[in-house]
């Protein structure tokens, strides 16, 4: 597991021992920045299900601001801390231990906004339609944010989570792999930003 691009391009990064965790392979996550990037001039991202960090230090190292990484599991949260160190984004990063809805309730309260946001649950574990709907509720997402949801082929999500928010564009991958784009759609901006 590496970072593909950007100013830590080639970086090893370093898994989480155990089962409980799904890293995205390589070839997904490439795929992922090529639809949504590829590389960004600034933004704010959330890694809901952190990980290893993997789908975080990928957006820092392709440009974006400023991350805050999220999982609930300690042992992951000790790996993102030694990945973000060994890219050298510590200045640049907030690793909360603490689960999907605690974390999105405490961001709320500090008044935070996100630019992009990766949802990467263990497959086991799916809580993507109660995540985006309290984002929503709760106001954590930018105007333009795009939330990129990787989950099993067989988990159906909604087209649409708001009259707004709209999925963008999907993908299926060998094995179980899916992944879902989701952005805001607003009706001043017609229809030409939806392939």
């Amino acid at each position: 597991m590496r970072v593909i691009a950007g100013e830590n391009k080639g970086r090893a990064l370093k898994p989480v021992a155990g089962r409980l965790t799904r890293p995205t392979t390589d070839k997904v996550k490439e795929t992922i920045f090529n639809m949504i990037g590829p590389f960004f001039e600034g933004g704010r991202v959330l890694d809901l299900y952190g990980g290893s960090g993997s789908l975080g230090l990928e957006a820092l190292s392709r440009g974006a601001d400023c991350a805050v990484f999220v999982d609930k599991a300690g042992p992951a949260c000790r790996i993102i801390h030694e990945n973000v160190k060994n890219c050298r984004y510590d200045e640049r990063s907030v690793i909360l231990q603490l689960d999907s809805g605690r974390a999105l309730e405490r961001l709320a309260d500090e008044k935070k906004h996100f630019d992009y946001v990766f949802l990467d649950p263990p497959y086991a574990k799916q809580h993507l339609s109660n995540d985006m709907t309290m984002m929503l509720e709760k106001d954590l997402l930018s105007r333009d944010a795009v939330v990129v949801v990787e989950h099993e082929n067989t988990v159906l999500l909604p087209e649409r989570f708001d009259p707004n928010l709209i999925r963008w564009k999907y993908r299926t991958y060998q094995g179980k792999t899916a992944v879902s784009i989701y952005i805001f759609q607003f009706e001043d901006q017609g229809s030409e930003s939806v392939e």
